[in-house]
């Protein structure tokens, strides 16, 4: 098979045996913008469930009697001043030996270690922290 020499032929020839050219830029430039929002939004969800505005630690806790446990937290803000305003809430549960919950506190916390008291309907014989959420995390943390 010989070569033509004019371009145009060239080309026809071309076309004809492979088809169009690939896709053009403007889908090529909607691509490549899909694919940066969507890097954008991974990077943001990442970043805000990474640095949550409340983050809490059982340290320890004590059983003191039929009707009363002490809990140990510490609980890390990054509200500001007020933690009230955020609506920043944590949660301690006592449990009995069944493992049936015996007790409750709810509170606003402040900032650092700070040492709860719960009221007990039984004795206790053990104490969790189900967590601390905020106005922006629903997820106990």
């Amino acid at each position: 098979m010989t070569s033509p020499a004019d371009p145009q032929q060239t080309q026809a020839l071309l076309r004809e045996r492979y088809g169009r050219r690939g896709p053009s830029r403007p889908v090529l430039v909607l691509a490549v913008a899909v694919v940066a929002v969507s890097l954008g939004w991974l990077a943001w969800a990442t970043w805000s469930h990474a640095t949550p505005t409340v983050e809490s630690e059982l340290l320890g806790y004590a059983v003191v009697d039929e009707h009363a446990a002490t809990a140990r937290v510490d609980v890390a803000l990054r509200t500001g001043d007020d933690p009230e305003a955020a609506g920043v809430r944590c949660l301690v549960r006592a449990t009995s030996v069944d493992h049936t919950p015996v007790g409750e506190l709810s509170w606003v916390p402040t900032d650092g270690r700070q040492e709860v008291s719960i009221r007990t309907e039984r004795r206790a014989t053990s104490v969790e922290l189900v967590g601390c959420t905020a106005g922006d995390q629903a997820r106990p943390r």
